[in-house]
């Protein structure tokens, strides 16, 4: 998307980048990554990601939305270089634009792979019925708090990393781009892909996880803030679809 033998490298807007064509090689899998600061996690990611990627074609997919050096990537990555302050959702769904490939992953840079991620993901998605996977997962009884849960149904997937079929995507569209902070971006768009009739599932997965920067890096008050605008936001469109709940009323999560 960016010519790296130019300098200055310009930076797009999120409505420049162009969806991926009939033309683009497709892939088995592709793996979207956002850069918000520290690329050394995503640098870090990738390279665990590809060290278990056997005979997949893989593609890997980083938006960076702070002022980096292009070149610094490894080859092969796609890199889609977005002008600073861009919010959350429009990053990452710039990033989705460019999926050319059946499955889709979402990858923070505080996970890293420690074995084959893809063959068991793979599986899960493998089934019609199953619309969104992924190692971490959430459940409520009341759509007000949400407790982790190993699953194998839950409500939502955490975006730590999740993972799609494209047609699903396709079909239930992607992040909610008022969504400028990450927090509850990933319930929304679960909602979404269950409200079309998919389920959510849990996959264990050989992952690690580091610390979450950008939480880390955002003063409690502002991340609380920030956090409590984009639950309201959920709770705009999903207060009242307990149908949508693998256990409204009745979850124990002891």
């Amino acid at each position: 998307m960016v010519d790296l033998s130019a300098r200055p490298w310009r930076r797009l807007r999120p409505s420049e980048v162009e969806p991926a064509s009939e033309r683009t090689p497709l892939a088995d899998v592709s793996v979207h990554w956002l850069v918000e600061g520290w690329p050394q996690d995503v640098r870090r990611g990738i390279e665990s990601f590809r060290r278990n990627e056997g005979d997949r074609s893989v593609r890997h997919v980083v938006v960076d939305v702070v002022e980096g050096d292009p070149a610094t990537w490894p080859d092969g990555v796609e890199l889609l270089p977005l002008v600073p302050g861009t919010g959350w959702a429009a990053a990452r769904n710039a990033g989705l634009r460019r999926a050319a490939s059946n499955i889709v992953f979402v990858l923070d840079g505080s996970v890293e792979a420690t074995g084959d991620v893809y063959g068991p993901i793979e599986r899960a998605l493998a089934d019609p019925g199953v619309g969104i996977a992924g190692p971490f997962g959430l459940v409520t009884s009341d759509l007000r708090e949400f407790t982790t849960s190993p699953g194998p149904d839950v409500d939502a997937i955490e975006a730590y990393l999740m993972a799609f079929r494209r047609e699903v995507l396709t079909e239930s569209g992607t992040f909610d781009e008022r969504f400028t902070f990450y927090r509850s971006a990933d319930l929304e768009l679960s909602f979404r892909v269950k409200d079309h009739g998919y389920r959510a599932v849990t996959v264990d997965l050989p992952v690690r996880r580091h610390a979450h920067r950008r939480w880390d890096a955002t003063p409690p008050e502002e991340r609380d803030r920030l956090s409590r605008r984009n639950f309201n936001r959920f709770l705009d469109r999903f207060r009242d679809r307990f149908d949508l709940c693998v256990r409204p009323g009745g979850f124990d999560p002891g």
